[in-house]
């Protein structure tokens, strides 16, 4: 059984051990796979593990000993999994293994916006404070969360996490999901109540057809002109001129973000110029404890595969989604 890792090293870099995984097959790890080398390398393997490397139909079509898809991640928009399905290639993805960690990454930023530690420690690194003529200072203004109106929109598991982590912090919480959610913490609201009353509003929300977006002119309008939008979940969600727009026309407070909508990003990115935008280059999944979750929910979607018994199956026609833990 041949096992092809079309992009391992955003996975394991080299602190992670491949031995759950590599025991199950023949194993070959490629760093980074260009879209035109991925049928020389993927032809003979019976299953594949990918993260952003796409499998679209024309890709599918010859990979003839294909049968298992393993996504490193959660989200498998990169994988057609309808075209997979008809080949009877089975996908599977990694749920939950992130929560934790962009929940954490959610109030970095979050405290970067609020309390300056990195502005703040590398004025420090320069000698300002060596010169400064008082005993301390601020590049600028220090705020306080607590009391303040917490907002997210899309409340699966990470939302629900950085919800508690915010009312911790004395914050109130209210939030806006498509479907009811019987949640022990926070008020359901409409979107428009989200980002009207909120201070801060985090996105958890995957993408869909019809909120590509959806963070728009109209709707940064309506928000407070002290508040931030902090977004951990996908760059798509926001049109970004719109949102650079409004920050550089002081519209709203700031942004923190760790997606954009095109990952590296063009240098004509509007955001990479805005005013008070904090970007980090999609960090908030890679702690190490998250990615080795990742390398065991993998190797036991593998050997799942492998014995019959499959799990976090999203894709293909060998099985009945309703009986998968999906």
């Amino acid at each position: 059984m041949k096992i092809v890792a079309t992009d391992a090293f955003t996975l394991n870099g080299g602190d992670l051990s491949w031995e759950k995984i590599s025991a199950l097959g023949e194993l070959v790890l490629y760093d980074r796979t260009a879209p035109e080398m991925i049928i020389e390398r993927c032809i003979d393997a019976d299953i594949v593990l990918t993260n952003k490397v796409a499998f679209k139909k024309e890709t599918l079509e010859h990979l003839p000993r294909l049968k298992f898809i393993a996504v490193l991640a959660t989200g498998y928009n990169v994988i057609d999994v309808d075209a997979a399905g008809e080949r009877g290639v089975i996908v599977a993805n990694v749920p939950g293994y992130g929560s934790a960690s962009v929940a954490q990454h959610v109030f970095a930023l979050l405290l970067e916006l609020t309390n300056h530690v990195g502005r703040n420690s590398g004025s420090t690194a320069k000698g300002d404070w060596q010169h400064a003529a008082d005993w301390c200072y601020s590049l600028a203004p220090i705020q306080e969360l607590d009391g303040k109106t917490f907002g997210v929109v899309g409340f699966g598991n990470i939302g629900q996490r950085a919800a508690r982590i915010a009312a911790t912090l004395g914050m109130k919480i209210i939030y806006h999901n498509r479907t009811e959610k019987n949640a022990a913490i926070g008020a359901p609201v409409s979107l428009e109540t989200v980002f009207s009353e909120s201070n801060v509003i985090s996105l958890h929300c995957s993408t869909s057809a019809d909120n590509i977006g959806f963070v728009n002119r109209q709707l940064l309008a309506t928000m407070k002109p002290d508040a931030y939008l902090i977004n951990t979940a996908r760059g798509q969600l926001i049109n970004e001129q719109d949102l650079a727009d409004a920050l550089n026309n002081q519209v709203i407070a700031g942004a923190a973000l760790d997606v954009l909508s095109a990952e590296p990003p063009s240098a004509t990115n509007p955001l990479l110029r805005a005013a008070n935008c904090i970007i980090t280059p999609h960090n908030a999944w890679m702690s190490k404890e998250a990615r080795e979750r990742i390398m065991e929910m993998t190797a036991a979607n593998i050997a799942g595969f492998l014995s019959g018994n499959l799990i976090n199956v999203v894709g293909g026609t060998a099985v009945k989604r309703s009986t998968l833990n999906v």
